[in-house]
């Protein structure tokens, strides 16, 4: 119970976040850019680029139907940098970084994850196609 106390005291008498964000308005923001606003890979930056922005709306489709939750948050964070470490899509860590809330991305362990990454990869799942 005193552990619980000292945790409490941790937190700020009004603190929130600075800005309140969504998924969907991160996703304007960063991603359809280049993913374009439906997510299938067609924004306006997506022909300049060497190779085309995956198709969003298929995730899940090619994981068996099951949205790879994981596997998504950490490419947007940049933990996956290619074969040879090379990427094409930018690290998102720094802009999605801040406040952390227990999320269980699909492997079963409640893990201290960026509320705005978690966000984002939500409303990515809203986007998938079957």
């Amino acid at each position: 119970m005193i552990a619980l106390f000292g945790l409490a005291a941790c937190v700020l008498p009004g603190a929130e976040r600075a800005e309140q964000t969504t998924g969907a308005a991160d996703y304007a923001a960063f991603c359809a850019g280049c993913h374009g606003a439906g997510g299938k890979g067609d924004g306006e930056m997506a022909a300049g680029l060497s190779q085309k922005p995956a198709d969003l709306t298929a995730l899940a489709k090619g994981n068996g139907g099951t949205f790879p939750t994981t596997r998504v948050m950490a490419q947007i964070w940049g933990y996956t940098g290619g074969q040879d470490g090379g990427r094409v899509m930018p690290q998102f860590a720094a802009l999605l970084d801040g406040e952390l809330v227990p999320y269980d991305g699909g492997d079963g362990i409640m893990t201290p994850t960026p509320i705005r990454l978690v966000e984002l990869a939500e409303h990515l799942k809203t986007l998938q196609k079957p």
